[in-house]
């Protein structure tokens, strides 16, 4: 008797043991999903939509009249969206479920504004997807400079195609597992994937 309890109690240990350990392997694989910044869209400098604007003095005369009022009440909002991109490699063999994301954005390396990303994303593996951040700050709050260069500095967030220029991410990404929610224990740097990645 006392035998067949010992060896039911060695199988339900190890069994929890073997749980476990696949649990934690799950826990490590999702942490090597890998984060980018595919594109930047619908830049607005005052509420001008720039994305097609080269240089401050491709502004028309409207728009210049707009954004020096902004900048005489000591502002200059600035909206975009980024759309980041999730790849859950295929050696992972499970899905990744990504259910919230802290962030804080990086322009030219100065820390701006931070928010909270808080939908559920679910990465099969072997697979991407793409989440859109939306983005709103005042330039003025970050950056002492006069208005044609804070518009420049708008400007030179959005490369050709949507490439994101001189922006970055610094991201905690919370997972779902079996063991439940578990948050990357360190931030982790989202670049555009044509800069690095």
């Amino acid at each position: 008797m006392a035998g067949a309890l010992r060896s039911l109690l060695f199988s339900t240990v190890f069994l929890v043991f073997a749980g476990g350990c696949a649990t934690l392997q799950e826990i490590a694989n999702l942490r090597n999903v890998q984060f980018n910044i595919d594109a930047l869209s619908g830049l607005e400098v005052a509420g001008i939509d720039v994305m097609r604007v080269k240089s401050y003095e491709d502004l028309r005369a409207v728009d210049v009249v707009r954004v020096g009022a902004a900048v005489s009440r000591n502002e200059l909002p600035v909206e975009f969206v980024l759309d980041i991109q999730a790849e859950n490699p295929q050696e992972n063999g499970v899905q990744a479920r990504m259910v919230r994301m802290d962030w804080t954005l990086l322009l030219e390396d100065v820390e701006t504004i931070s928010g909270v990303f808080d939908d559920e994303v679910v990465i099969p593996a072997g697979d991407t997807r793409l989440f859109p951040i939306a983005v709103r700050l005042d330039l003025i709050q970050f950056f002492d400079r006069n208005a044609p260069d804070l518009v420049e500095l708008a400007l030179s967030l959005a490369g050709e195609n949507g490439e994101a220029k001189n922006v970055k991410l610094r991201a905690t990404p919370t997972i779902s597992t079996a063991v439940g929610q578990i948050r990357y224990p360190e931030p982790i740097t989202i670049l555009s994937s044509t800069i690095g990645g």
